[in-house]
């Protein structure tokens, strides 16, 4: 027997019927002869509605309070995913993470899992039952709810996937595979029959909004055997993510292009050039549990210098907050700021064998009159910050310079 872990997104549960041919697959994969595992998110939609409904009450929810409210989601899914299951003659058992348990730290809204009790799990599957566990939640020490941040289901079914040693995890979405770029954007684009997990991290980690970064993390750490497939296809491969580089063929030089819209760049201008000015910057921002992404500083003129970064939008406007006293402190001129950015990635391994990518594609966005307000990149990567309206023109004329709406 095979042990696999399913995880289903919110589009794919979004009504009853979808449920239920979600229960169907589940019921063929069980007919086979694998152990399966399911984890859900809530209805699509459903997330956002309750986040709306305590910013009805409260302008900024209280974390831990938020928790408790967003977690219910999944816990309806689960429990209709169940039923669906029995309704198929398919003995099942739904689980919150809480019950699991799938403990994780405190940090409210953006948990990070700690361990995964495997004892209720392992004994349900012995006793042939499928076991359907909420996504994006979990437990902390002092038994409050915790949720791991958008995108969590996708953590939660790696990390079972990889506490109960799964021969596969598969992530059903509404695609059926990871694209050269987003197929909205670029109705040429391909899907690919594998990547590399160091291009899957870069691509979910730069916008690609198939996979969540912290579940490639997880599949990464832990080596499980990840596939991205579609939940409206009865049958296809999908994509899936690989350990090694294929040797038997040459390499493309880029295998895809993401564009993350849900950036905020902050420049701080008229810094003291001196050592440590970076950490009296960021180190608060860090504290406030806020992740930095791009950061560019100028040469230093006359003692002083600019210093900007890029931050989640979410966190924009807290970022600011925390900024304004470090300015007064080092007595910067002044914070400028701007939410109407987007960053656009290159990413492909055979980068690391071939020049001229990043002047290749500098030279293809000024020829649109696209101006680059941010650069950074790594062995495998070329990420540049422009003006958001330039976003999907800058994504079409990459996927096409670079050949990527070719054949493989």
């Amino acid at each position: 027997m095979t042990l696999i872990v399913q995880k289903y997104g919110g589009t794919s549960v979004g009504s009853p019927e979808r449920i239920k041919n979600v229960a169907r697959r589940v019921a063929q994969w069980k007919a086979r002869g694998h152990d399966l595992i399911v984890v859900v998110s809530a209805m699509a939609g459903e997330t956002n509605r309750l986040i709306a409904l305590a910013k009805e009450l409260q302008s900024s929810p209280d974390p831990r309070e938020l928790d408790v409210m967003v977690s219910t989601g999944e816990q309806v899914t689960i429990a209709l995913l169940a039923m669906a299951l029995m309704e198929q003659g398919v003995p099942a058992r739904s689980y919150t993470g809480a019950q699991v348990k799938i403990l994780t730290d405190s940090a409210h809204t953006k948990a990070r899992i700690l361990s995964i009790d495997e004892q209720h799990i392992r004994r349900d599957l012995a006793q042939g039952r499928v076991v359907v566990v909420a996504g994006f939640q979990g437990v902390d020490d002092g038994g409050n709810i915790t949720t791991l941040g958008r995108g969590g289901s996708d953590t939660t079914g790696v990390a079972l996937a990889a506490a109960l040693k799964a021969d596969e995890c598969q992530i059903y979405t509404d695609v059926d595979g990871v694209y050269t770029a987003d197929p909205r954007i670029v109705p040429d684009a391909r899907r690919l029959k594998t990547v590399t997990f160091e291009e899957m991290l870069e691509l979910a980690s730069l916008g690609s909004k198939v996979l969540q970064i912290r579940s490639v993390e997880f599949a990464g750490k832990y080596r499980v055997r990840l596939r991205v497939l579609s939940s409206f296809e009865e049958e296809g491969e999908g994509t899936l993510i690989t350990f090694e580089e294929d040797q038997n063929m040459e390499q493309p030089v880029i295998s895809g292009i993401a564009a993350n819209r849900d950036e905020a760049k902050i420049t701080i201008l008229g810094v003291p050039d001196r050592p440590g000015i970076a950490y009296q910057i960021l180190g608060p921002i860090g504290d406030g549990n806020i992740d930095v992404d791009m950061i560019v500083q100028n040469v230093g003129h006359d003692g002083l210098t600019d210093f900007s970064f890029t931050v989640h939008r979410n966190d924009y406007k807290k970022a600011l907050v925390i900024l304004q006293p470090i300015r007064e402190h080092i007595k910067a001129r002044d914070i400028v700021s701007g939410d109407k950015i987007a960053k656009v990635s290159l990413v492909g391994v055979g980068m690391r064998s071939h020049a001229g990518i990043a002047s290749t594609a500098f030279r293809a966005l000024a020829e649109e009159g696209i101006n680059i307000q941010m650069i950074s990149t790594s062995e495998i990567k070329v990420s540049v910050v422009i003006d958001e309206k330039y976003t999907e023109l800058a994504v079409r004329v990459l996927h096409k310079v670079f050949n990527l709406d070719q054949p493989a």
